[in-house]
This record gives structure tokens, sequence and C-alpha cells, in this order.
């Protein structure tokens, strides 16, 4: 039992011999096969968690911009209303009658024989 030698014997001929070949040629396709395949598939994966990282930051980066926007547009608003809110001060400011109601109710004047009450709220 210590010989433990195969009884069978392999036949040496060309046929055999190139059975043999075709089946490690075949072997052998399979295994890069495989490799092409598993380097493609890590390429794709790596691919893919690239664009999708550069995707998230794009989201990012448009919700950043699209708040600031937002907040622009509200802010140019007010300052379109504060500036039409001047312009009709400026427009009364050119008129007379208005500048001496303005003096007597901000610097407490009158107008000759005119008596001014100060009321103090409580």
């Amino acid at each position: 039992m210590s010989n433990k030698s195969n009884p069978v014997k392999r036949i040496k001929t060309d046929y055999v011999e190139r059975y043999n070949e075709a089946a490690t040629r075949q072997t052998k396709q399979k295994k890069r096969l495989r490799n092409r395949l598993i380097f493609f598939g890590l390429v794709m994966t790596v691919t893919f968690m690239f664009l999708l990282s550069y995707h998230i930051k794009q989201r990012d980066l448009y919700v950043e911009k699209k708040s600031q926007f937002d907040s622009l547009t509200e802010q140019m608003e007010q300052l379109t209303k504060e500036e039409q809110a001047l312009q009709e001060e400026l427009e009364l400011l050119k008129d007379d009658e208005y500048i001496l109601d303005l003096a007597r109710s901000n610097y407490f004047l009158s107008k000759k024989g005119e008596l001014i009450f100060q009321i103090i709220d409580e």
C-alpha cells in the first residue's frame, strides 16, 4: 500500500495531446474572461461611485445656491419697496405744504397765533 501509483496509463497520441492542449487553452480562456469581467466590474463600480459622489455634490451645491438665490430675491423685493417709499417721500418733499406739516409735527413749530399742547403718553 505504500506504492500508490495510478494503475491507469495515459495514451500518448496526437489526438490526446491536442485534446489536452484544447482543454488547457479553454481553461485559460475562461480564467482570462473571468479576470476581464472582474476588472470591468471594478471599473464600472468605481465609475458609478465617482458619478454618484459628483451628483450628490452638485445637488448640495444646487440647494445652497437656490437658498442663496431665494434670500437675495427676498432682499431685492424688500429694497425695491424701500426704494419706492423713498421715491414717494422725495416727491412729497418737493411740496412746500408737506414740508411745513412735517416741521410742525416733528419739531413742534407753529404758525403765528397757534398754540401747541404736548400730551405725554403714559
